[in-house]
């Protein structure tokens, strides 16, 4: 059984038991302040040394070759290429003569490489610096949380000593599995940044006199390794994850934890300014750790993730695979989180490319044959489901909606896109019109073919009341989308609404326009020509009356008068008109009332 991790108090040990004699004169000399003279000058960079053969050759083989070989009328040595430099020297120096030296997470790694480099081994006498620092470290640095992570700060700046002695190593394993073990067997004695979880009063845990228990959370980690460099953070992570105990979505909240530490501007979307090859390769870095279970990391992180790597030029390879992992969440997107601005000297505002892409990428998925490898299915069971098409179709129309209101926005990326989801399931398609209904506003100079296409978009009959009630006041419309939509309320109060899905065609006289339509859009040939005002609001008057009305009788009689009055109209249109359907329109009198806001 594991001991329960302690996080808060860093651990020291202290060498030597004399006095510290050791003092400066100016800043370049140090000296032993005794009786004795000093008899060896050790140069380290700028800083000399004046200390005693003995004590240190007695422990240092290195030091024994050098004076060895050292001109004997000048026992004066260079050792610039010490790890730790003219500090580390002293502590090792203090650990010669016996001296007080306190060994800490900060200096011990200094020590240690300088005791390596000065060869301070066993064989030249028991119970060497070296032994005791490896001691130190096995039992006291490396079983404390804090101090593992400060050390592996410190071993960036003694490389390659730390590399080769396995000092990195060690931190690694220590952090990742530290990380690893189960919340409950972490003593919670430190501040938790992120997310605060404790029973009873927040500040103290005596609560009514009794101590309550303190819930650890999974990802207690998270934000003490942001500390990290990037490289060091990268290997800690790789090492936590070969490890196999802690969850993906934990994973994940560690990458984005950091990303938005280290990356000024990532939270809020927008990247501001500074080293541009140093957080390039962060945000290659953090893709590159995402893992690969669906919703790991949230579809918010990843969006911004993907900004990120487009401002700052990141690899394609990367940004391809991000935009894969996106496309598996896609279902839970938010229009917010996709309202990404366009690069500089684009007249669009929003990135639309971006979003097109990510939904082509959802649409490729289902039809790819990634789709039939085991090895998919296995990690993405059901993808994709009825459920996310239609989160995903959902969440094209809101956006479009939004994305409409830039009138720079060009019709072609607006059908493209809609049109690649115009086959998934709806409940409703008011939001479809609605961002319809808002192009057609802030577009006012579009063609009425264009508007046709536009409307053929959505289904009349999956329109809600609401929506109905604003198309047949809705001047920007097609009239034929309008007729449509009178004549399937029309249908719909004639029939009690049991028989609302047949096309306007089907039920005029004589049958000869065919049954009813199967698809979940408009044709070029449901309704064109030149109707009347009149016409119209006679037509709106008869749905009036029928939804007043309560016998079957009554509905029965309306049903004809308004299936005689459709047929006029029908009339109307083929008079004069060209049998194979023009997408031209026309007007001669006014069609509708007042022009009313779009749906909101």
């Amino acid at each position: 059984m594991q001991d329960i991790i302690y996080i808060k108090k860093m651990k020291f040990m202290k060498l030597g038991s004399k006095p510290d004699q050791f003092q400066n004169d100016g800043d370049n000399i140090r000296y032993v302040a005794t009786e004795l003279a000093t008899d060896l000058i050790i140069n380290v960079g700028d800083v000399k040394f004046y200390l005693h053969k003995f004590p240190l050759l007695s422990k240092s083989s290195h030091l024994q070759k050098l004076v060895g070989n050292a001109n004997e009328e000048n026992d004066e040595i260079r050792i610039d290429d010490i790890p730790g430099g003219p500090t580390a020297l002293e502590i090792c120096a203090k650990f010669c003569y016996g001296m007080v030296a306190t060994l800490n997470a900060y200096n011990v790694v200094a020590a240690r490489c300088a005791a390596e480099y000065l060869e301070m081994h066993e064989a030249v006498e028991k119970g060497n610096l070296i032994y005791k620092i490896d001691v130190f470290l096995t039992s006291s640095i490396f079983r404390s949380w804090k101090d593992s992570i400060i050390l592996l700060q410190i071993t960036r700046s003694h490389l390659p000593w730390s590399e080769e002695l396995k000092i990195v190593s060690h931190c690694l394993d220590s952090i990742a599995s530290k990380a690893s073990i189960e919340p409950s067997r972490v003593d919670w004695s430190y501040t938790y940044n992120r997310k605060k979880l404790m029973s009873g009063n927040e500040q103290d845990p005596l609560w009514n006199g009794v101590r309550q228990q303190q819930t650890v959370p999974k990802d207690w980690w998270v934000e003490e390794l942001c500390e990290l460099q990037i490289d060091l953070y990268k290997r800690v992570i790789s090492t936590i994850r070969a490890k196999g105990r802690v969850s993906a979505d934990v994973i994940g909240d560690s990458l984005q934890a950091y990303v938005s530490r280290r990356l000024p501007g990532f939270s809020k979307g927008t990247i501001r300014g500074g080293d541009t090859l140093k957080y390039r390769y962060l945000v290659e870095t953090i893709t590159e750790l995402l893992p690969t279970e669906m919703n790991s990391a949230p579809c918010s992180f990843l969006l911004k993730l993907l900004q990120a790597s487009f401002v700052l030029g990141c690899g394609e390879l990367g940004r391809r695979e991000l935009m894969q992992k996106i496309a598996l969440q896609l279902g839970e997107a938010t229009v917010a989180d996709f309202l990404i601005r366009s690069p500089n000297g684009e007249m669009a505002l929003y990135n639309i490319d971006i979003v097109y892409d990510l939904v082509e990428q959802f649409v490729m998925q289902e039809h790819s044959d990634c789709s039939l490898d085991p090895k998919f299915n296995d990690m993405y069971p059901g993808f994709p489901s009825d459920a996310a098409k239609e989160n995903v179709a959902t969440f094209v129309d809101s956006y479009l909606a939004e994305a409409a209101r830039d009138a720079s926005l060009p019709l072609s990326r607006f059908l493209d896109l809609a049109a690649m989801v115009s086959s998934f399931p709806r409940q409703t398609h008011d939001r479809i019109y609605r961002a319809i209904d808002m192009f057609l506003k802030e577009h006012p100079e579009i063609s009425k073919s264009d508007k046709k296409k536009m409307c053929r978009l959505m289904d009349c009959r999956k329109l809600s009341g609401e929506a109905c009630a604003h198309v047949v006041q809705n001047e920007r419309l097609p009239l034929r989308v309008v007729m449509q939509v009178l004549f399937f309320e029309h249908s719909r109060a004639a029939g009690g609404g049991s028989d609302h899905t047949m096309s306007i065609k089907a039920l005029l006289p004589g049958g000869s326009y065919g049954s009813s339509r199967s698809g979940t859009t408009n044709t070029d040939d449901d309704w064109e020509g030149e109707q009347t005002s009149e016409e119209i609001k006679s037509l709106k008057a008869e749905l009036a009356s029928l939804r007043l009305k309560n016998g079957g009788g009554g509905a029965e009689k309306g049903g004809a008068r308004g299936a005689k009055m459709v047929a006029k109209m029908w009339s109307n249109e083929n008079s004069g008109s060209d049998t194979s359907g023009s997408l031209e329109e026309s007007r001669s009198t006014p069609s509708r009332s007042s022009r009313r806001r779009p749906l909101s």
